[in-house]
């Protein structure tokens, strides 16, 4: 049921700095996923106190492609975020380094 509610990580420089600064990650989540099935599962598979959670969802683009048999259209699919604020001494190692 993780596997199926945490697509991905987001890695940008904006959440590099909200995770040094506010200890606050970012996940791409299922579209259907609600706060407290987040904040489940983030719990479950990174042990750590999830102290709160912002979700964004954003609307597909409108795309067209041209091509020799004429012109197609169609949306990019709709994504969900999750800003995952954790408790204090709790951190996530997204890249795994080991020594």
């Amino acid at each position: 049921m993780v596997r199926s509610i945490l697509v991905k990580p987001v890695i940008t420089e904006k959440m590099t700095l909200l995770q040094e600064q506010k200890n606050q990650y970012a996940f791409e989540v299922d579209i259907n996923a609600s706060k407290v099935a987040i904040k489940n599962a983030i719990q479950g598979k990174f042990n750590v106190k999830v102290d709160s959670i912002r979700t964004v969802t954003t609307k597909g683009k409108r795309k067209s492609q041209f091509t020799k048999k004429g012109r197609y259209e169609g949306f990019r699919p709709a994504r969900k975020r999750a800003i995952v604020t954790l408790a204090k001494d709790n951190k996530i190692d997204l890249f795994e380094t080991s020594a």
